[in-house]
């Protein structure tokens, strides 16, 4: 599932003085909120696109299809292959190419101007995106607001969870990751539920569930202006003072200075690195950058979004009436928030690799039963299932969610951020957000041809993707549970596989960095000044390095 990723500042496993403050919730929720964005939109177009009065206007081969219209030889692959239509695949995944792109420059735009611009701008283009959607009236125009939707969907899956990470006391911040992660869910939930409702309306009841896109937004929106920007975020620009202020309210004490000078020093070591992009890529950081782009490439052919995106027309395909098709989708949007409970309550506990192996013997064995099941029954029954088989389906489709839920989805996020080192972890979060959007844009633009094509076979194969992505989460992910963020570089000094790099056995806590002497425009002797914002100019005291 697409989702976000969040950057830790300050030191990892410290106790602080700080109260866990009502407002801090508040600011958190804000922040979560976010979710919903990505979460709705995932929901809300596979609802839509089996609407009768969508496909009729749109798509006009499809409902045809759906409504049979056409007469075929062989009934089965019909209906496998109703929705085999690449423009509403482009429209489905349109957003997911945007997201990518605007994504890549998010971080860029949250360290210039902060991370609370860049929640107001993702709110505001989610706004007029939906309003373009609901409006539309060719295909052209559902594009153009599906792309509007991703500028506001890219930036917002890299800014508000870091924002969560920046605001949240550090002996909560892994909870309030997957808190994101959480409002994800929700909004899916909450698509399936309008979907649902908006089915019974004739004529305009896709326009209605495609508008109410906008509640998020303005949700996302109206949260950018009430919140105040992060106190890491005002360090990073020079704003020292003001980052004292900020922190001392969020925190409910003044005794927050230990925190603070931990948050400059963040900031002094994350600003050593000139071309942290650029620097994601040298050699000691392989590891990290291949494990990310695996990651982010088997999360993606787990199948989740392929079932998130079209589980009303995949509902349809094997017989379920249209309405209670919208109704499964309901079911498995339930399932899906609450499989993610387990995964905050439980991943400190049991540790990544625990969950990740178990939730892939899980997926594996649903996605095995339903392609067999599949393989048998839809012949049997001429491409109809009555209701036995379609219910096993459907139960086998929610062990498969939640087995995703509680362990790639969260961790999915979750470990690739926390294995980067200091000086390139907000550059490789944005390529994280980059790869997730990447990928999700693929099978979203491919799972229904390979639904028509390899029919019950689609499902054994995200099922032999499972197989691979166990054994590679086996033998090639290090553990990193209690282990504090500084020192996981040491995991794979010590890894039976990864340490054969040279570069990676040298390597040193803050590696790319040069040796030099940098003057630091951060910490309580500093002052603040105009001067300070993004040149590095001399303020505080100096580090030799």
């Amino acid at each position: 599932m697409a989702g976000a990723v969040a950057v830790s500042s300050g030191k990892p496993g410290k106790r602080y003085n700080a109260k866990v403050t009502g407002y801090v919730w508040f600011l958190c929720l804000i922040g979560g909120s976010g979710g919903l964005l990505l979460g709705y939109d995932n929901g809300v177009i596979g609802g839509v696109t089996s609407m009768r009065d969508f496909q009729s206007k749109f798509f006009r081969d499809v409902y045809v299809a759906e409504t049979g219209g056409y007469v075929v030889a062989d009934p089965v692959k019909a209906a496998y292959c109703k929705y085999n239509n690449q423009v509403l695949q482009l429209v489905v995944s349109s957003l997911y190419i945007s997201a990518l792109f605007s994504g890549l420059v998010a971080s860029k735009f949250a360290r210039l101007y902060g991370r609370k611009p860049v929640n107001i701008v993702a709110g505001a283009f989610f706004i007029i995106g939906a309003a373009i959607l609901a409006g539309a009236v060719d295909v052209a125009m559902l594009v153009v607001g599906r792309v509007l939707l991703g500028v506001g969907v890219g930036f917002c899956s890299l800014v508000m969870p870091m924002y969560n990470a920046e605001v949240a006391p550090p002996h909560l911040r892994g909870g309030m990751n997957i808190l994101f992660q959480w409002f994800v869910t929700f909004g899916i939930l909450c698509a399936g539920l309008i979907n649902y409702g908006c089915s019974f309306i004739n004529g305009w009841g896709w326009r209605l569930a495609l508008g109410l896109s906008a509640v998020p937004g303005f949700i996302v929106f109206l949260g950018g202006l009430v919140m105040p920007e992060s106190p890491t975020s005002l360090i990073e620009r020079g704003h020292y003072e003001k980052a004292r202020r900020v922190l001392t309210r969020i925190r409910g004490t003044s005794d927050i200075e230990e925190e603070l000078e931990d948050m400059a020093e963040a900031a002094r070591v994350s600003n050593l690195a000139p071309h942290p992009m650029r620097n994601l890529f040298k050699s000691q950081y392989r590891p990290q950058l291949v494990i990310s782009l695996m990651f982010m490439m088997f999360q993606q052919f787990t199948g989740i979004n392929a079932i998130i995106f079209y589980a009303p027309v995949l509902f349809n395909s094997i017989g379920s009436g249209h309405t209670a098709a919208l109704l499964n989708t309901v079911i498995i949007g339930a399932v899906n928030v609450l499989a993610t409970v387990v995964a905050i309550v439980v991943v400190d506990r049991l540790g990544r690799k625990f969950l990740l192996i178990a939730g892939v013997i899980q997926m594996v064995i649903a996605e095995i039963v339903v392609g067999v099941t599949l393989k048998y029954e839809f012949v049997k029954y001429q491409g109809s299932l009555p209701s036995p088989p379609s219910i096993g389906i459907l139960v086998c489709i929610c062990v498969f969610i939640a087995g995703f839920a509680w362990s790639w989805g969260p961790i999915g996020w979750l470990y690739p951020t926390e294995i980067q080192p200091l000086e390139v972890r907000a550059a490789a979060c944005s390529f994280n957000v980059a790869m997730n959007m990447l990928f999700t844009f693929v099978i979203g633009q491919c799972f229904v041809t390979m639904l028509c094509s390899m029919q019950w076979g689609v499902f054994l194969f995200f099922a032999g993707m499972c197989v691979l992505m166990g054994l590679w989460a086996a033998f090639l992910l290090p553990e990193t549970k209690g282990v504090e963020i500084e020192a996981v570089f040491r995991l794979f000094q010590n890894h039976w596989f990864w340490s054969k790099i040279p570069a990676v056995k040298n390597m040193s806590h803050v590696a790319s960095l040069p040796h030099t002497t940098v003057e630091v425009p951060y910490g309580p002797k500093g002052v603040e000044s105009p001067n300070m914002v993004g040149t590095g100019a001399v303020h505080g005291p100096t580090a030799t390095r």
